[in-house]
């Protein structure tokens, strides 16, 4: 097996992966207004398998606390409305023929809480995958260190680089959470 080669560019782009992870899952967290990315992580069972809703249907927002969920097969209808109503994000699917709508409900101070957490959750998920992706690069740094492929000097410098690139991504992971949590807090 071929040793492993430090690339500072690749550490980079895996902790820009746990940031875009942590964007998805934010999108998906309920603010009071309607958004067609609520609806991105629903899988639907579709024909066998399990589909994103997005493959099985065109989700649009006619007015600012509503959307509305087309399903394209007639046949997936009734799949569509149960993988709503499984998602626990509180919405009540209303079905007409082969549109579904859901009316989003105000939302509480409790439920408003009870979000931030989950925001927090999904925040912390993120820093513990940068934090991965740092312990792999430094284990990397280690090792080629060890094996004298690098010297000690470009062992520090590098280590300062991985170290920096790893601020810079928990900075914007709390920098999300921070701008989730004042959208959701705001009335």
């Amino acid at each position: 097996m071929a040793a492993a080669t430090f690339d500072l560019n690749d550490i980079k782009r895996r902790m820009q992966g746990a940031l875009q992870v942590l964007k998805q899952e934010l999108s998906g967290l309920r603010t009071g207004r309607a958004s067609a990315h609520l609806l991105d992580p629903i899988q639907v069972e579709a024909y066998g398998t399990s589909m994103p809703l997005n493959q099985v249907a065109t989700v649009s927002v006619p007015e600012p606390r509503l959307l509305s969920v087309q399903v394209w097969d007639k046949s997936m209808v009734k799949a569509t409305e149960k993988a709503i109503v499984d998602s626990n994000l509180g919405l009540s699917p209303a079905t007409e023929g082969q549109v579904i709508r859901l009316r989003i409900p105000e939302l509480n101070e409790d439920r408003r809480k009870e979000l931030v957490k989950v925001g927090h959750k999904y925040a912390e998920t993120a820093r513990v995958a940068v934090r991965h992706v740092r312990r792999d690069g430094m284990d990397v740094l280690k090792k080629q260190e060890k094996d004298s492929q690098i010297s000690q000097d470009d062992h520090k410098r590098l280590d300062g680089e991985v170290q920096k690139a790893t601020d810079q991504a928990i900075s914007e992971i709390d920098q999300l959470l921070a701008a989730k949590e004042k959208e959701i807090l705001t009335v």
